[in-house]
């Protein structure tokens, strides 16, 4: 015992000191990367069994880590807080295959020029292919709202001059709350300046006015909300509740600008009714809708084209059997479950194959099926007022939510052992 003891005096903490910044330094981009708090703790954890640390505790928020790292009986702790709320794909996918590939004795410096090279990495697409990205998954997103052609063709200019500005703004440091609400009010704007236009100059024979929330749903924070429901699974709430906080405030922002917008120009969120198609072609444009939508969105979310075609595959099946299951009578919520699972256990037999996380095929696959409108439609008529037509659409919206969480989560319990309780 005594020897022990000395043992661990004559360690230099400066070396622990140096180790315990690395093991934050990880958790920190891959939480700044939109990398849920299990995944952060996990990686933290491989770094720190890499670099001879006994223990790793750490405990996340949507942008906070506080880590404790032990060696014998001396211990650090450090508080150390994310730049930045965002998403991008690849660099999860870069930091997990970093420490999935690190083995005991890895030098520090190794691991510390690996995370530089990461951290310098730009973002695979500039402004312009981003926006155009967001441009694609939110027309898709409005033919699945049932909008037609006019719809969808101005959807995608109004989606992709708001994701441009959100992207430009952000980039220079503005406050992201603020940069939602301008984002927002540009794409609602842009859509009906178009459409109002070509029903002046008389090339449509209405205003097409239910499209303009389809042009605003790539402000939707999917990641934010399917990592909340999922650390909350876990019974992470520090995780959970400062994610979902964070959602809904971005979601609020947005919804905010667009009931400004509709009550300067005197309109409503109905939903559209149904587009009168052959069950058959019905059918096919969905294929075609949900897997473009999803593509779009793992794009946007910065993932390789391999990962983001893998991904678009994986929500097309799932969101078309949702929407057959709708049509079939089935409980909206059950429908969703249903998808989550299917998402689930493709993106858990698909994510090993191509050595990628299952969080970047899971969430792009499932963001098209989290109700955005209806969300963006409960806040409109709260504000207006409308208290029962905005429980009913925020009830609703929630459930779905929840609903699609609970599929994922039963199907990653039932392929990731270290999922079930026990598991690490």
């Amino acid at each position: 015992m005594t020897s022990s003891l000395s043992h661990t005096d004559d360690l230099e903490p400066v070396a622990l000191v140096r180790e315990s910044g690395i093991i934050l330094r990880v958790g920190t981009l891959l939480l700044g990367a939109g990398s849920g708090s299990y995944r952060v703790k996990i990686a933290m954890k491989q770094v720190g069994r890499a670099l001879g640390i006994d223990s790793v505790d750490a405990q996340v928020t949507v942008n906070e880590i506080t880590a404790t790292a032990r060696r014998g009986s001396i211990f650090r702790t450090e508080v150390a807080q994310s730049r930045s709320i965002g998403v991008n794909a690849h660099r999860i996918a870069l930091l997990e295959q970093l420490c999935g590939s690190l083995t005991p004795g890895t030098p520090q410096q190794e691991i510390s020029a690996r995370l530089d090279e990461i951290e310098k990495r730009p973002l695979l697409y500039g402004t312009w292919s981003n926006a155009l990205f967001a441009a694609v998954a939110c027309a898709a997103f409005a033919f699945l709202n049932n909008g037609g052609p006019v719809e969808v063709l101005v959807v995608f200019f109004g989606a992709g001059l708001g994701q441009a500005t959100r992207r430009l703004m952000l980039h220079r440091g503005f406050n992201q709350l603020g940069v939602t609400m301008l984002a927002a009010a540009v794409a609602s704007v842009v859509y009906l300046g178009i459409v109002n236009l070509l029903f002046a100059v008389g090339a449509v024979d209405t205003i097409h006015e239910s499209g303009y929330i389809s042009a605003v749903l790539f402000l939707v924070p999917g990641f934010p909300l399917i990592t909340a429901a999922l650390d909350l699974s876990r019974l992470d709430f520090s995780a959970g509740v400062s994610r979902l906080t964070y959602a809904l405030m971005i979601m609020t922002s947005a919804a905010m600008s667009v009931w400004a917008v509709s009550a300067v120009m005197g309109l409503t969120p109905d939903p559209a009714a149904p587009l009168a198609l052959a069950p058959g072609l019905t059918f096919a444009l969905r294929l075609v809708a949900s897997a473009f939508g999803v593509l779009g969105f793992a794009l946007m979310f910065n993932s390789r084209w391999r990962v983001a075609l893998a991904a678009a595959g994986i929500g097309m099946v799932a969101n078309v059997v949702r929407l057959e299951l709708i049509d079939a009578g089935v409980v909206v919520q059950a429908a969703a479950c249903a998808a989550g699972l299917i998402v689930g256990i493709l993106a858990n037999l698909v994510a090993p194959r191509m050595q990628a996380p299952r969080l970047t095929l899971s969430v792009p696959a499932v963001v098209i099926m989290v109700p955005g409108a209806a969300a963006y439609r409960a806040v409109y008529f709260l504000n207006d007022g409308q208290t029962v037509d905005a429980l009913a659409y925020g009830v609703q919206a929630a459930f779905v939510v929840i609903a699609l969480a609970i599929g994922l989560t039963i199907a990653r319990t039932v392929t990731d052992g270290s999922w079930r309780p026990g598991g690490h």
